[in-house]
């Protein structure tokens, strides 16, 4: 896997990674078309991560463990179908876009059949590809952290690097927000969560209103305010803009599966009951495998 500008065709996987934006992945077998299809990808999104691949196995055993946005697919691909491919990609990630790219037009047909968010006829170009990109099947939000439930909760900006909160009960605050998957949480139960038995009065209310400010001033700084939506007297987070290993669980996602190791955000007790539940789903999945 290669992280900088230069692209070696010998190799199956070629990877540009250059931020937070879209996670494009690409397949074509011939290594010259690959290359220019990756660097057309990057000039149009220079703000996306971009992986190609030149073996069909390759690209499959990728979208299984790694969550993604849109995929081009050359429609011929050495020692496999690239229309067999993509019914299988949409199999494993039904939200998956796919535009086809391919020097034939007969399989226009069969793009619609797969309900494939678009088609593109070789060669490649910027406009070619902006174009599909503009109107893609399935809008994607760009994910602006990465959150870890199983062992301890650890959340971190899509630079890789871990947050650093200032309030441990700001980091728990965020926890049993991503804990609710988007529900909104009144101050009162986040406060019931955060303190336990404890009187909830004005001050109390007070004092959450001041964690949620010292949330809040965190993920601005990672450049992920967004992912907190505040209504009058409730919280909530945007999950689009989070990839966790905990809702791609619930996905059925074969990676998060083999990472849950029957903990869930450890360090809250609150947690305990979903990591009974998880348990369960995770044995559950695997008897059926």
């Amino acid at each position: 896997m290669l992280t900088d500008k230069t692209i070696d065709p010998s190799n199956s996987q070629k990877t540009l990674e250059t931020g937070a934006g879209l996670r494009i992945v690409a397949a074509d077998d011939e290594p010259l078309a690959l290359e220019l299809l990756l660097r057309t990808i990057r000039a149009v999104r220079p703000d996306a991560q971009v992986t190609g691949f030149s073996r069909a196995d390759d690209l499959l055993a990728y979208i299984k463990d790694k969550p993604c946005d849109v995929a081009f697919l050359d429609i011929r691909l050495r020692g496999a179908n690239g229309i067999e491919l993509a019914a299988e990609l949409k199999r494993i990630a039904p939200q998956l876009n796919l535009i086809f790219v391919t020097g034939y037009d007969q399989y226009a047909v069969d793009a619609l059949t797969l309900h494939a968010s678009g088609y593109i006829l070789k060669p490649v170009t910027c406009a070619k590809v902006e174009r599909e990109l503009a109107d893609l099947r399935h809008p994607c939000t760009p994910t602006l952290l990465r959150v870890q439930c199983f062992g301890n909760f650890e959340v971190f900006g899509m630079d890789g690097r871990p947050l650093h909160f200032s309030r441990s009960k700001a980091k728990e605050t965020l926890a049993y927000l991503v804990h609710r998957r988007g529900a909104s949480c009144t101050v009162r139960e986040v406060a019931a969560v955060l303190f336990e038995d404890e009187p909830y009065d004005v001050r109390k209310c007070q004092y959450v209103q001041k964690i949620y400010s010292s949330l809040q001033e965190t993920l601005r700084a990672a450049g992920a305010g967004s992912v907190l939506l505040k209504q009058y007297n409730s919280l909530a987070i945007d999950t689009a803009q989070v990839d966790c290993d905990y809702y791609r669980l619930l996905r059925h996602d074969p990676g998060a599966l083999r990472t849950y190791r029957q903990e869930y955000m450890s360090q809250y007790s609150w947690a305990e009951a979903e990591n009974a539940s998880l348990s369960v789903l995770a044995s559950a999945s695997d008897s059926l495998d």
